[in-house]
């Protein structure tokens, strides 16, 4: 039988915009979608008419959000925009609400910039990815961003903020919001949560500063939505493969010909696979879980099964996975972790928007 996240997937990918045509279910969905709809445009009202009130830091602060559940790349895109921060003479650091983390004070350092403090049970799995990936950059959580941002400056110095997965987050002033949208299916099936991935509709793209088009789809079709907005793309660059017992790196060429057996709990697996494939992998079994799976020693049992059933060669899997590996160091040890990285083109102009906009807060405070 499958399980209510497969349903809803097979849904969420169906391309027909009246409902009622994935039957019952869907019809169920739309339904719930209605009042999740009406409130999210109670809430957007708020705060555009100035009824809801944003806080503000005294520091830049930079958003990198998007419209729909998961799989757009924001994780790859916060590590890239704290490198660029960094290599451009500012003390970043990065606030996450850590999602999956047990933590639950209204400030958790994940990372002081010198030393990863916690682990990803208490952190989450996402923001140790990012501390590992910027070793020289603070990183904490907290469901408050206006606190952990606060502790951020007074504690590490931080003159920019970037936050993670923060579009919706509208309770804090942004100075930059960033939004990724996958090139291919930019709005998923059209539909808001439940009967889609959406979190809230196509226009909440007017509040955005930069857009970003993610995947690897050929052509980038205009939205209308987003006709003035500056737009870049954003590509996911297969950088590694790091072994899980030694983190020695192997380069991406030593899949090419070779039987891969994958597995991935992330938020768009299939964009995993296709790397693996893009890269000259025969991926002779591939197993999905839910993102953020913690996995369990029947998983690792069944994993092990299901690798050695294959013939594979190689067992591989992102790097987000192999943080919540880690209280399995020995199968962890038979795998290799696909390293990605975000590009974003063209690189200069980019760079130069996101410097131009810093610069002019920059010039306001001063005035």
């Amino acid at each position: 039988m499958r399980s209510f996240e497969e349903r809803l997937k097979e849904i969420w990918q169906d391309e027909q915009k009246t409902a009622g045509v994935s039957g019952a279910f869907a019809d169920a969905l739309g339904l719930l979608s209605l009042p999740y709809g009406g409130l999210v445009a109670a809430r957007n009202r708020l705060y555009d008419g100035g009824l809801l009130k944003q806080e503000k830091l005294p520091c830049p602060v930079i958003s990198v959000g998007n419209l729909t559940v998961g799989g757009t790349g924001k994780t790859p895109t916060v590590i890239f925009m704290a490198h660029l921060l960094r290599d451009n003479g500012y003390r970043p650091a990065v606030l996450s609400r850590g999602y999956g983390g047990s933590a639950n004070a209204s400030v958790n350092v994940v990372s002081d910039g010198n030393q990863i403090r916690m682990g990803w049970r208490e952190a989450g799995d996402e923001p140790i990815l990012i501390a590992r990936a910027a070793p020289r950059i603070p990183v904490l959580t907290g469901s408050r961003r206006f606190l952990t941002g606060r502790a951020a400056v007074e504690t590490f110095g931080a003159d920019v903020l970037i936050l993670d997965d923060a579009f919706q987050h509208r309770s804090l002033f942004r100075d930059i919001d960033i939004v990724l949208l996958d090139t291919a299916r930019p709005f998923g099936n059209g539909f808001l949560l439940p009967r889609g991935p959406l979190r809230e509709p196509p226009d909440s793209l007017r509040r955005a500063d930069i857009l970003l088009r993610t995947g690897d789809a050929g052509h980038v079709e205009p939205l209308r939505e987003a006709a003035s907005m500056p737009s870049f793309r954003a590509i996911h660059k297969p950088q590694g493969l790091v072994a899980g017992e030694t983190s020695r790196i192997e380069t991406v060429a030593a899949l090419q010909g070779q039987k891969v057996f994958a597995f991935a709990g992330i938020g768009f697996p299939e964009a995993f696979r296709r790397s693996l494939t893009g890269l000259g992998a025969a991926v002779v079994g591939f197993q999905v879980f839910p993102d953020h799976h913690p996995y369990d020693l029947s998983d690792i049992e069944d994993l092990r099964r299901s690798a050695e059933k294959s013939g594979a060669a190689w067992i591989v899997t992102t790097e987000k996975d192999g943080i919540r590996l880690a209280d399995f160091p020995d199968f962890l040890a038979a795998l290799f972790l696909l390293r990605i990285a975000m590009e974003i083109t063209p690189a200069g102009p980019f760079s130069e928007l996101v410097s131009a906009r810093l610069a002019g807060r920059k010039g306001k405070d001063i005035g």
